[in-house]
């Protein structure tokens, strides 16, 4: 692990050690099992391969043994080989890399346990699909249904960085439902700024059959107690809860204080724990946590203050961290400046999403959040970053143009398509127009395509010259692409630098002076405007431009216009644009503009400089128009996959199908909501289709497990798509596929929201369903369309299985921006 790692890998108040109360005998460690030898490729891409995928799917199948045969073809041959663990308990034998392991445990009864795995992608336990723990973080801890008999745990490595090996191990002689502070979100207690309550957020563990619904937590804390009902705790899953805390009129200048926390159900207390929460002066780095509006779950951001006390109108810092690093550890690195707070945002994981996607999101929610608590000078807002956060510099100052005054990456690179760090490249070429369709969802990772929009405010590069992590190569490589157009960067390479060479890695007294005399120019001084965007959804308005909505979804759109307020013209031209808004904030009332865009001439009177003039193409020319629709693609809902996890989305399993399939949707559904909670600290509700109710869900984003025929609620939401999967057959338009072994996943505007999204994932049989196990849409950067249909055999095929994938045009209907086989 890199040094900077190791210096920041700081939790806050987090309590790391396990909640369990065992003897020897609760605690079964394996130690011997046969590896598979390498059998899958997961990157951030949509499609995937996993050739021993079918035979842990496979009824019958042929248990593993020690030299048995899995796999021949073209005179490739793989077979199982024996493995054992080292003292630590670490598996570290090549066979196992980008490959299974397999292990089994005799219970001579049906039980409940806790299944941990570390350094791990994924397990499958008897069939049930469950998440890994890749970077080995050691706190995601599986409650699982042990049956009596042989239990199968096929257990997906990767294949980088061994590190202390995959670990496995079962717990058991465990409570039904528990409590754990491992992993817990917890802020600090500031002295001097007490408030009625702070929120944070701890494992609750279910190891029963049964949902656990009615639970409370039970706080006391320096005399004072609090009461917080919870969320529903499915069956056989972990999930993290929100509790507050009260916070005392007076904080202690002890470091820290301990709050009880007691779970009640039913009136009984069935678990307890004990919270330490630090305390910090005011003068400290320090954490605050708040419920994000993505899914209700609880964050955290840190805050480095203001050197002397907050004043009016400050600059406002914010710095995006690194791979494995905490926000608190990001914050810690900078001394205080007397220009204003420096906050960070978390990513919502020390990795999380690479700042794309969910970790862009966060990173807007604590943007605002820091806007209300501080005020600062809108004018003076500064970004800056370090390796993946300066992949996030990059990234959000691009995205985000005009908001920063200036920007400074450190040690970063600039696109996920060049450096893949451990989830491997996104492809920059697609091997089909099927693929190529598909890796257009990924185009906002893209900087390098609004590579212009850094034009307007400030960068500083700044990275070490012996950078072994993220090679000053990228570095140089920004330079040449800035200096072809921009007036206004600064460069410097730190000789001898690493990859972190100390605190002056990112709190480099010249880049801060950079920073400080830059100021963002009001909009009506802003005369060229040079914009591009992949996604209104994601961006769109720069200044006094707005591309609210596009011809063609996720394809760039570029705007490039001149004013002169002597000659009172608008001149320039426009790229994959459907409807443009022009605010005529530089002119006055009842000066006669013309607008001259992609050689259509408009003539009019400005009746209100602060009201946006609209215009809309019609026969390839611009005419005044009007905002898009908001049942259309737009600004507040965009298309592609994604869009429905968000707007504290649900989770929705099917019954209505057979046995298998209703089994397989809670499961996957299941997954799902594991698998987020492991990559964004989140937390999902997750409900079958006849829970539903409007009280408690409308207006929320959906995911549905299954397809129209085994989910009750497709009628519902997603009746009117043209995509249509259902028992034995997709429809994409006009086309049909027929066979039980067909996969996808689509998206669709919920029909009773203007804001939200819904969407299917799912089969047409139980083959095809299996098929969908792998969750990729969780990879930040990874693109998918608005839909995507392949076979059962991608596991083996990867690309070649696609069928059909694309985008559906600005009132969603089925055009021609999509490719089918």
């Amino acid at each position: 692990m890199p040094r900077h790692l190791r210096q920041f890998f700081i939790l806050p108040a987090f309590i790391c050690l396990v909640h369990f109360t065992l003897n020897a005998q609760d605690t079964i460690v394996f130690r011997e099992g046969l590896a598979s030898g390498r059998a899958h490729q997961y990157g951030r891409e949509a499609v995937y391969t996993d050739t021993l995928l079918p035979i842990i799917h496979a009824v019958g199948a042929v248990k593993p043994a020690p030299g048995l045969v899995w796999f021949e073809q073209d005179g490739v041959v793989k077979r199982w080989t024996a493995v054992k663990a080292d003292l630590s308990g670490g598996f570290r034998d090549r066979a196992i890399s980008n490959g299974y392991l397999y292990l089994t445990f005799q219970s001579d009864k049906a039980m409940p346990a806790i299944l941990s795995v570390t350094g791990n992608g994924a397990v499958y336990v008897n069939g049930e699909p469950r998440p890994g723990d890749p970077y080995s973080m050691g706190w995601l801890h599986l409650p699982v249904n042990l049956r009596k008999g042989i239990n199968e745990f096929y257990i997906r490595a990767g294949g980088i960085g061994w590190g202390a090996g995959m670990k496995a191990m079962l717990i058991k002689g465990i409570k039904p439902v528990a409590l754990s502070t491992q992993d817990a979100t917890v802020p600090h207690l500031v002295r001097g700024q007490s408030s009625g309550s702070l929120v944070v957020g701890l494992q609750c563990l279910n190891a029963s059959g049964v949902p656990r619904k009615g639970l409370r937590a039970m706080v006391s804390f320096e005399g004072r107690d609090y009461m917080t009902d919870l969320p529903a705790i499915p069956a056989w899953t972990v999930r993290k809860v929100p509790i507050h805390i009260p916070v005392p009129a007076q904080i202690s200048q002890a470091p820290e204080a301990v709050a009880v926390i007691r779970l009640m159900e039913k009136g009984k207390i069935v678990d307890s724990v004990r919270l330490s929460l630090a305390q910090v002066d005011a003068t400290a780095s320090q954490s605050h946590t708040f419920l994000s509006g993505i899914d209700g779950s609880v964050q955290y951001y840190a805050v480095t203050p203001q050197l002397g006390g907050p004043k009016p109108s400050p600059a406002l810092y914010f710095s995006v961290h690194g791979a494995g690093v905490e926000a608190i550890g990001q914050a810690r690195a900078y001394r205080s400046k007397p220009d204003g707070p420096l906050v960070a945002p978390t990513n919502r994981r020390p990795r999380g999403f690479n700042w794309e996607d969910w970790g862009r999101l966060d990173a807007l929610e604590v943007l605002n959040i820091a806007q209300k608590q501080f005020t600062p000078d809108p004018s003076r807002l500064y970004l800056t970053g370090h390796s993946m956060g300066g992949h996030g510099t990059w990234f959000l100052g691009a995205t985000y143009a005009g908001t920063w005054a200036a920007i400074a990456p450190c040690a970063g690179y600039p696109v996920l398509q060049s450096y893949g760090s451990a989830d491997g490249k996104i492809p920059t070429e697609g091997r089909s127009p099927l693929h190529a369709m598909l890796l257009r969802a990924s185009n906002p990772s893209n900087v390098l395509e609004l590579a212009r929009n850094y034009a307007a405010g400030g960068v500083y590069i700044y990275h070490g010259d012996d950078d072994r992590t993220v090679s000053v190569d990228y570095a140089r490589q920004m330079r040449k692409v800035l200096a072809d157009f921009h007036p206004d960067f600064g460069y410097y390479e730190y000789p001898g630098g690493s990859h972190w060479f100390g605190d002056i890695s990112v709190d480099w007294p010249p880049l801060f002076s950079f920073l400080n005399i830059h100021r963002t120019l009001p909009s009506a001084r802003q005369h060229r405007i040079d914009f591009t965007t992949a996604s209104p959804s994601i961006s769109a308005r720069h200044h006094w431009v707005g591309v609210p909505q596009q011809q063609h979804s996720l394809a760039y759109s570029r705007v490039k216009l001149q004013r002169d307020t002597v000659k009172r013209t608008i001149i320039g031209t426009t790229e994959n644009c459907a409807v443009l808004t022009i605010r005529p904030d530089a002119f006055r009332t009842g000066d006669e503009l013309t607008l001259d865009i992609d050689k259509s001439r408009l003539s009019m009177t400005v009746s209100d400089p602060s009201k946006d003039i609209i215009l809309a193409r019609k026969d390839g020319s611009w005419v005044i128009g009007g905002l898009p629709a908001v049942e259309e693609k737009g600004v507040s809902r965009g298309g592609g996959l994604k869009d429905a996890f968000r707007h504290r989305m649900i989770f929705v399993y099917g019954t209505k199908g057979t046995p298998e399939e209703n089994r397989w949707a809670e499961q996957k559904a299941r997954f799902d909501a594991e698998s987020w909670y492991y990559r964004g600290n989140g937390a999902v509700d997750i409900i079958a289709d006849n829970e539903y109710l409007d009280s408690a869900y409308k207006g929320r984003g959906l995911v549905l497990y299954g397809n129209a025929t085994t989910n009750d609620l497709y009628k519902r939401f997603m009746k009117a798509s043209p995509v249509r999967m259902e028992r034995g057959r997709v429809y994409v338009g006009a086309r049909v596929f027929e066979g039980d072994d067909l996969s996808g996943a689509y998206v669709w505007p919920n029909p009773e929201d203007p804001f939200t999204s819904v969407a299917l994932i799912g089969g047409t049989g139980i083959k095809g369903m299996r098929a969908a196990d792998a969750n990729q849409y969780f990879a930040g950067g990874s693109g998918f369309p608005d839909f995507i249909i392949h076979g059962a055999d991608i596991t083996r095929k990867g690309a070649e299985s696609l069928m059909a994938t694309g985008f559906y045009d600005q009132r969603w209907q089925l055009g021609s921006d999509h490719v089918i086989k």
